[in-house]
């Protein structure tokens, strides 16, 4: 007999997956480029430092272990060893310290084919850091429930908050909720919500995103107790064309029951200025009025 779930989000609402997974290996070495482009920058920049300081600091105690091996080095100082192991992974070659046995020249040789693979490294994955297209979409913080038309409305909004456009954008809602099925059985079910546009050819301002509540949507008799009791969350997930860098971008959402919110109606956003030009307030982005 399965357990019923309690109200928890699969999806952040920035996006990024809350499922934690078990029984799965963590070792870093089976994926290492995934994780090294999936880390934060602050993350990224300050592993890369590590490695650098971590590198020369065993680069300079070799050097100490070979004796008095570099010229114009003070003996057994580790700083100028240390120094000079920088000089000569970076290839800088100031020449005030330069080596002086053949074990020096082969450590030197040996670091530099390392220092030029490592810069290759950082600069390949600075470069796929950087070209990497993401979307930049804003989700307002609330879904609402009102009528349209005389049905019952599922509503959200979503913008793109980049001046460019998106082409072809492309969006997707679903209903994640727990259910009891015919065995007693609590099970994570995942239903498709039905939208009256699902695309749109030019993603450049404000997009309001409507399903309708009939006798055909998972939604039909739901109530705010019923969503909650069911761990309800809707997950959304949108696509398209950024016309900058002709690749294909994607941002995912969610809202959980508690985040929406029942006869409501989303605050206007457009108007228009003395010149009679289009203007959208993104101060009211998530404003809602109650049901007149």
């Amino acid at each position: 007999m399965g357990t019923p779930f309690k109200p928890a989000r699969m999806v952040e609402p920035d996006g990024k997956s809350r499922v934690v997974r078990l029984g799965q290996s963590r070792s870093l070495w089976s994926d290492l480029y995934h994780f090294l482009l999936a880390l934060p920058w602050s993350g990224f920049l300050g592993l890369i430092a590590l490695l650098y300081l971590a590198i020369n600091t065993l680069f300079a105690l070799a050097y100490l272990l070979g004796g008095d091996c570099i010229q114009n080095a003070r003996p057994g100082s580790f700083i100028d060893a240390f120094s000079f192991s920088v000089q000569t992974m970076a290839t800088i070659g100031y020449g005030a310290m330069y080596p002086t046995t053949t074990y020096a020249h082969s450590l030197v040789a040996f670091e530099a084919l390392v220092g030029l693979l490592g810069f290759a490294m950082a600069t390949g994955l600075m470069f796929a850091r950087f070209s990497r297209p993401t979307a930049r979409v804003l989700f307002s913080r609330i879904a609402a429930i009102a009528p349209q038309n005389g049905v019952p409305t599922l509503m959200f909004r979503t913008a793109n908050q980049r001046r460019n456009q998106i082409l072809e954008a492309n969006i997707w809602v679903a209903l994640a909720r727990s259910e009891l099925n015919e065995e007693g059985q609590f099970m994570r079910r995942i239903h498709d919500l039905k939208l009256i546009r699902n695309r749109t050819p030019i993603f450049a301002l404000s997009w309001t995103v409507m399903h309708p509540i009939d006798q055909n949507s998972p939604l039909w008799g739901a109530t705010p107790e019923s969503l909650d009791k069911q761990a309800a969350e809707i997950i959304v997930t949108l696509t398209g064309l950024d016309d900058t860098f002709s690749q294909t971008v994607h941002a995912r959402h969610s809202y959980i029951a508690a985040e929406i919110l029942w006869d409501r109606y989303f605050v206007d956003l457009f108007s228009q200025d003395p010149d009679g030009r289009y203007a959208i307030d993104y101060r009211h982005f998530h404003h809602v009025k109650p049901l007149q």
